[in-house]
């Protein structure tokens, strides 16, 4: 991953100032989606850097300690071998980004990957996930927490009425006390832009999370009406831009919720490639949050190594 996101003082000034242009963004997200495609091994190998971009996740009411070991060795081998081998591309080591989970499931995860030998990183959502509601004591708790049970990664919760009513100041400092919660976990803030109303409110939170010393912004959390849409990226790239312009600083990228299909995840892809360019086409400043989108890009992979679709039942579940 990148090297921690330190933080800069709240420039509230400059906060204040920000304007961003509707008609401007969703021209260019346009443009972006009227793209043609990669196709055959060009395509393959893109559908390949995706999958090494995804946090695998599971993030539901009756996840158990066995449908988490599940995930975790579907994170370790995305692709069925023998797909990657005729592909050339069984020894290159392609794994997802992480593996995703609620706190309490943290533990179970890090014993399954433990025990397959593998360094793959765990995620957690924590604060609150996803309405952030509960008292700020019992969030820093849970990130504390899923960090000592040996998750590396947080993926926190912005307070969206802190956002929604302007109170920067407020939403910077409970930021800061969530990455100090994190110790040497990187942290990844969800700013739920389905809930921030405007475009110019997402670019202010993005800034804000940046500035408090987050090292991934992140869309959604999944679990609002809207969630990962392009024109939303658009303004949270442009803001990374920004950001890594006025400090040096590189923060990464997470698209999640409602991304499920191979041809999205290359939208994704060439998304940042044209917006932020290729030093952030890696897992340590993108990653994509989904639960069922790697079962759609095995199932692309499987037609370009045999020309023929593959029912469900012949690819191992996610």
């Amino acid at each position: 991953m990148s090297a921690r996101n330190p933080g800069t003082k709240l420039d509230l000034e400059r906060i204040s100032k920000v304007k961003v242009n509707t008609q401007a963004v969703l021209k260019r997200a346009q443009q972006i989606q009227g793209q043609k495609l990669l196709k055959k091994q060009w395509q393959a190998a893109w559908l390949l850097k995706a999958v090494t971009c995804i946090d695998l996740t599971t993030l539901a009411g009756d996840d158990t300690p066995s449908n988490v070991h599940r995930l975790c060795l579907k994170a370790i081998q995305p692709v069925r071998i023998d797909l990657l081998r005729k592909i050339d591309m069984h020894d290159k080591g392609v794994t997802t980004a992480a593996v995703c989970v609620y706190p309490s499931r943290v533990a179970d995860a890090v014993a399954s990957l433990k025990a397959a030998n593998s360094s793959l990183p765990v995620a957690s959502v924590a604060t609150g996930f996803p309405a952030g509601q509960t008292p700020l004591e019992t969030r820093l708790q849970e990130v504390r927490m899923a960090v000592a049970d040996g998750a590396t990664e947080i993926d926190i919760v912005i307070n969206r009425t802190l956002a929604l009513t302007g109170q920067w100041e407020a939403m910077y400092d409970e930021i800061r006390q969530f990455r100090e919660a994190c110790g040497d976990a990187h942290m990844k803030t969800i700013l739920a832009i389905g809930e921030l109303g405007t475009f110019t409110n997402v670019y202010k939170a993005s800034m804000v999370a940046m500035m408090a010393g987050s090292d991934f912004i992140k869309t959604s959390t999944g679990k609002e009406a809207v969630n990962a849409t392009y024109p939303v990226a658009i303004v949270m790239v442009r803001a990374i831009r920004d950001y890594y312009l006025c400090t040096g600083q590189k923060v990464g990228f997470k698209p999640a919720g409602g991304i499920r299909t191979a041809q999205e995840s290359l939208v994704w892809l060439c998304l940042i490639k044209e917006e932020l360019g290729n030093d952030w086409l890696c897992p340590h400043l993108f990653r994509l949050g989904a639960s069922s989108l790697l079962a759609d890009i095995e199932r692309q992979i499987y037609h370009h190594v045999t020309g023929q679709y593959a029912a469900y039942h012949e690819l191992p579940m996610a």
